[in-house]
């Protein structure tokens, strides 16, 4: 009894496992996905524009710029918005209730660091501000049209 082998039809029934084993796993979503389609549906007048990387950039009305980030070196989740030289009561508003729903922290206490944050830039405290509030580190910094926060947790808390 001699045995031939096929090797086009091994080749193709182990191609056609592989195939309905990648099909049958279900898809995990990324974190920064997840947290992009949450505030999109939570903040009103707030889209997801792209993703690049591991970035999600977001828009709204009241910012310049938005973006969610993930996996950095030493955070696992970063909130960065960038508005007007003087921010608006809507400006700090948004980015506080961003923070909440990222963080999962009350809209208050976000809300509550990132003005203080972004008003402690002035002559006395310079351009850069790092500060740390409700286990969020928080640095805001100002050019001569802009004024940005950014909010990131610790990878360990």
């Amino acid at each position: 009894m001699i045995f031939k082998l096929n090797v086009r039809g091994a080749i193709l029934v182990a191609a056609a496992i592989t195939g309905l084993v990648t099909l049958a796993s279900p898809a995990r979503a990324d974190r920064c996905d997840d947290s992009a389609k949450e505030l999109a549906n939570q903040v009103e007048r707030l889209k997801v524009n792209f993703r690049a990387a591991n970035i999600v950039y977001l828009s709204h009305p009241a910012a310049k710029e938005l973006s969610v980030g993930c996996r950095g070196d030493r955070y696992s989740i970063e909130l960065y918005a960038k508005g007007d030289r003087k921010p608006t009561a809507e400006f700090f508003s948004l980015v506080g209730s961003m923070a909440a729903i990222v963080f999962t922290v009350t809209k208050d206490d976000t809300t509550t660091g990132a003005t203080r944050c972004l008003k402690r830039m002035g002559l006395l405290r310079g351009d850069k501000v790092v500060m740390r509030y409700r286990r969020l580190n928080m640095e805001c910094t100002r050019t001569k049209t802009d004024a940005s926060i950014a909010i990131t947790r610790g990878k360990d808390e």
